[in-house]
């Protein structure tokens, strides 16, 4: 039976409907999810950004013969009921690193603890009627102040909120980023070079294939469990170490280096391959001088996107004790250390309410280098970009 008029029109009406609703739904999907983000990114700089302001009291001190054992007798008992008992703690050794300081008095600007710094930006604190009133005249006599947080960038871990800071854990993420970078780099590009240019297509490759588009896909906390049993339990790699982290990182960013690596290869046209193999290159000539170097801008832009993934990562680096409690710079591979990601979540189960702000702060820092790099891979890639 044939279709009138009025019934295509009808139909066609319908599909334009549909259309119309597919159009919107997408439309309200994706601004749900600009929402969403938009309401994460709010609520880390409301958190976040007073961990870049600390609270800082001036103290006058007494370099006297009690102040040797005990850094609190150095202050008026006003001050040393609101200075940062990290403080209290230097002044003795201070006074034995410098005898001349005994019996001399001095004036300066001192970190003040968690509960002033919490006071001032407004949060709840547990200063008693007596002390808020001390500190509100501090205040107005300009011995009180937010000041920038330097603490936060130069110092590592510490007990004490308005102490710790991210100092530690950057100089880790760098140490253990390197070690990442210097064995899935090589290994992933060589390896997609092989499957790409030189593996023949049979049973092996192809389960070969098979296996690094499945470790791509599996949970990043498998790879710390392997790392665990293979590194740390059965060559000896010590624990906690930036060594161990890079090593069990770089087994997750190799897949994504490898299939990044292999699309690059793909892009270049076979008329680059042919013309080499017409003037009398090998095969390993054509790869290493016309192959590679075309190919290299989509193979950097794979790998910082991998190493960008990579430096997000907590759940392999726990399994391998890269989340101990590390106050200062490790000064070699193999000594303990922690990364950016594990000294968040070490911080976001800390009961103190200023480690909140340091945990938001954290994340802001760790936000900023990741879109750096994920920006630069952008860059990259466009800048260099060939199209064929």
């Amino acid at each position: 039976m044939s279709q009138t008029f009025d019934d295509i029109s009808a139909q066609l009406r319908g599909r334009h409907r549909r259309s119309a609703r597919l159009k919107w739904i997408s439309m309200g999907a994706l601004g749900l999810a600009g929402l969403f983000l938009v309401l994460f990114f709010a609520d880390m700089l409301n958190k976040g950004l007073p961990a870049f302001q600390q609270a800082y009291v001036q103290v006058e001190l007494e370099y006297n013969e009690d102040a040797q054992r005990m850094g609190r007798a150095a202050m008026e008992p006003e001050d040393a009921k609101i200075v940062s008992r990290s403080f209290e703690r230097l002044i003795p050794g201070m006074i034995r690193d410098d005898p001349a300081l005994l019996g001399t008095t001095e004036t300066r600007w001192e970190l003040a603890n968690g509960e002033v710094d919490q006071y001032l930006k407004g949060h709840r604190s547990k200063l008693s009627d007596a002390e808020r009133q001390a500190v509100d005249e501090k205040v107005e006599n300009g011995q009180v102040a937010l000041k920038f947080n330097t603490t936060f960038f130069t110092q590592g871990d510490s007990k004490m909120a308005e102490r710790a800071g991210i100092m530690a854990a950057v100089v880790g993420t760098v140490m253990t980023m390197l070690v990442t970078l210097a064995i899935a780099f090589p290994i992933g590009v060589m390896t997609a070079v092989y499957l790409e240019e030189f593996a023949p297509d049979n049973r092996l490759t192809q389960i070969i294939e098979i296996n690094i588009n499945n470790l791509a896909a599996i949970p990043s906390i498998l790879f710390g469990l392997l790392g665990l049993a293979i590194f740390i339990n059965f060559f000896g790699v010590p624990r906690s170490s930036p060594l161990v982290g890079g090593m069990t990182l770089a087994l997750m960013t190799l897949p994504v280096i490898i299939i990044a690596t292999r699309t690059a290869l793909r892009s270049v046209p076979d008329s680059i391959r042919h013309a080499a193999f017409g003037v009398g290159c090998s095969r390993w000539q054509v790869v290493r001088d016309h192959v590679l170097p075309l190919a290299m801008p989509g193979i950097m832009t794979g790998s910082i996107i991998g190493l960008a993934q990579a430096m997000g990562e907590t759940a392999p680096l726990i399994i391998v004790g890269m989340v101990a409690f590390i106050p200062d710079v490790s000064a070699s591979f193999t000594q303990a250390a922690t990364v950016l990601p594990a000294q968040v979540f070490t911080w976001a189960g800390e009961p103190e309410r200023a480690f909140v702000e340091k945990t938001a702060g954290g994340i802001l820092v760790l936000l900023a280098i990741l879109i750096f790099l994920n920006a630069t891979a952008v860059i990259l890639r466009k800048k260099f970009e060939r199209r064929w």
